[in-house]
Order: structure tokens, then sequence, then C-alpha cells
């Protein structure tokens, strides 16, 4: 999903486009040596986050694909994820369903 673009959908097509109300995975990336005690703290903020706005977690985790690259995701539906996005500032996120 490209982040940058996601506000250029028209008022007309808002109705339709939401309706299917996809699952986003919004990550974020961390490097270095800390790189897993910084995603693991940092996904504490994120469910927090959620609670705290009463938004819907659907998912969240850690993963890992080197030793010094992890990254905390959480999964949303796609109405949230102008909010998460302007809020926490995501590097990424990936159309789940």
């Amino acid at each position: 999903m490209d982040f940058k673009n996601s506000n250029r959908i028209g008022n007309h097509h808002k109705k339709s486009y939401y309706s299917v109300n996809r699952k986003i995975r919004i990550i974020w990336d961390f490097h270095g040596n800390n790189a897993e005690g910084t995603a693991r703290h940092h996904l504490r903020h994120l469910q927090e986050f959620m609670e705290k706005n009463n938004l819907t977690l659907i998912d969240s985790g850690l993963s890992s694909s080197a030793d010094f690259h992890h990254l905390a995701f959480i999964t949303v539906n796609e109405v949230d994820v102008k909010t998460v996005r302007d809020a926490l500032k995501p590097h990424r996120a990936l159309v789940m369903e």
C-alpha cells in the first residue's frame, strides 16, 4: 500500500473502496544491535495507541528476517489505516486480505 497516494481516493470512490474493509498489516522496521529490544518496546506502544484510540487491533507481533533486522507490526482494518499512519508514521504496509 502506498501511503503517499492513499489520500488521493476521490469521495465518490471512498464508499466502495472501504466497503471491502481489507486487513492491512502496518510495519515498523528496526536495524542494528538493539533492533530486537527496540521493536519489542515499540510494539507495546503500538498496542497502547490502539487501545487508547478505541481502534480494532486484529493482530500484532514481532518478526525478524536477519540478525540485525527486526520489525514490529499491527494488523488493522483498512478504515483505520489513515488514523494510524498519520499519528505513528509507519515504514510500510501490506494488504493481508
